[in-house]
């Protein structure tokens, strides 16, 4: 998309705090009204109106068009973000077991700035699956880098949390 399209949704993305539950509906008239102007079939449209939707409560309504994005291509920066999304979203509708299945492949993919949040989000979906050690490991192994101090020791006891 052109960049005056990214900046108008940035801007609505930006006054999402402006709307209260009972106007929660407006928010996403803004959304749909700006995926409205992409092209038939672009990836980008389920994308953000699953964002919508999970931003405003309804998980439930998030999944299946975050999985249409998938499916039609959606790539790069956004495939990723809607990997993180779509399996918190599973989870907060009981089915950790799928966040997990999506999540477990990213740990091997090229790092970037979502790397934490791949893995703070999986570490909530092996919770939801009574793996607490395991999400523990992951977060303290995420958390270890960003530490001015006792970083290798963090990272050793994230180890040894899923070695035992």
């Amino acid at each position: 998309m052109d960049r005056d399209w990214e900046r108008r949704l940035a801007q609505a993305w930006a006054s999402f705090d402006g709307y209260d539950e009972a106007h929660a509906g407006d928010f996403r008239d803004v959304i749909d009204k700006l995926v409205g102007e992409l092209p038939d079939g672009s990836p980008i449209a389920p994308f953000e109106q699953a964002c919508a939707f999970d931003s405003t409560g309804h998980s439930d309504r998030a999944v299946p068009l975050y999985q249409e994005a998938l499916e039609k291509g959606l790539d790069g920066y956004r495939r990723r973000r809607t990997v993180i999304q779509l399996s918190s979203s599973l989870r907060n509708i009981g089915r950790p077991e799928d966040g997990v299945a999506l999540l477990t492949p990213e740990l091997d993919a090229p790092h970037d700035e979502l790397d934490d949040a791949i893995r703070a989000t999986l570490a909530l979906c092996l919770a939801g699956l009574g793996r607490e050690r395991e999400g523990l490991a992951l977060v303290l192994g995420a958390l270890a880098p960003h530490l001015p101090r006792y970083q290798r020791s963090m990272g050793n006891y994230a180890r040894e949390l899923v070695e035992r």
